[in-house]
């Protein structure tokens, strides 16, 4: 799990970062909106900072900030930032969420997270990776609060959370004037229940689009809506 995961035009060490590359980031950071007129972008738990590094391919903005509270994982997300084609537009910030929203003066376009989401789930014995996998250190209503004052006027929120966890999430931003957009269902299989939810949220309420994604056909035969998203960053896509 700790070799480098190569994709087509960026390779990710992730030996010094508790939670390793997987699905949900990198299908979140394919599938996330990205138009022309987005100028900064900020992946919120930047982890590896893979999220941040598919946002520099995938668009011309020119800030591309990242922010990670371990201190290994920001350490890893700076390597990470300075060996891809785009260190120039990629910056990462050794912050938590909560000081990062009192301190900053900037507003970004986009703002993108795979937060950490389990809080239903014992600790285990690692505390960095309990860090990077609980919700301890952002709470869902944190995140959602502090997106307000970091987003621009136009700027959306994307992210991807249980899809347990989707109606409490929009009835908070709700309150906070945040509108879903898009929402896409995520399941591992055709069969398979509904497992995580990505959303782009946004200031003004419009009509939203809801679609599911399969992942699978069956083990390891990719759906082509999955392989559609992911061909610009998996070799074997």
């Amino acid at each position: 799990m700790n070799k480098p995961f190569k994709f087509k035009q960026f390779t990710v060490k992730q030996d010094q970062c508790a939670m390793k590359i997987g699905t949900d980031g990198v299908l979140l950071g394919a599938w996330v909106p990205i138009s022309n007129e987005v100028t900064s972008v900020l992946d919120i738990g930047a982890g590896t900072g893979v999220i941040a590094l598919m946002a520099a391919q995938r668009s011309n903005a020119e800030l591309i900030d990242a922010l990670e509270i371990d201190e290994g994982a920001y350490e890893q997300a700076v390597d990470n930032f300075e060996a891809s084609p785009w260190g120039d537009r990629l910056f990462c910030y050794h912050a938590s969420f909560q000081e990062f929203v009192q301190e900053i003066e900037d507003t970004y376009d986009l703002l993108i997270s795979n937060p950490p989401f389990y809080a239903e789930d014992y600790k285990s014995a690692n505390a960095e990776r309990d860090l990077a996998r609980f919700q301890d250190a952002l709470p869902l209503d944190h995140l959602i609060i502090g997106a307000v004052k970091l987003l621009s006027e136009q700027g959306k929120l994307a992210l991807i959370i249980p899809f347990k966890e989707e109606e409490q999430l929009l009835a908070i931003a709700k309150q906070v004037g945040l509108f879903p957009e898009k929402i896409t269902r995520v399941k591992g299989t055709p069969t398979s229940e509904v497992k995580r939810s990505m959303l782009l949220l946004g200031f003004t309420e419009n009509d939203m689009v809801i679609n599911e994604l399969v992942i699978e056909n069956a083990r390891h035969q990719y759906t082509d809506e999955y392989s559609d998203i992911t061909k610009e960053f998996y070799l074997k896509m």
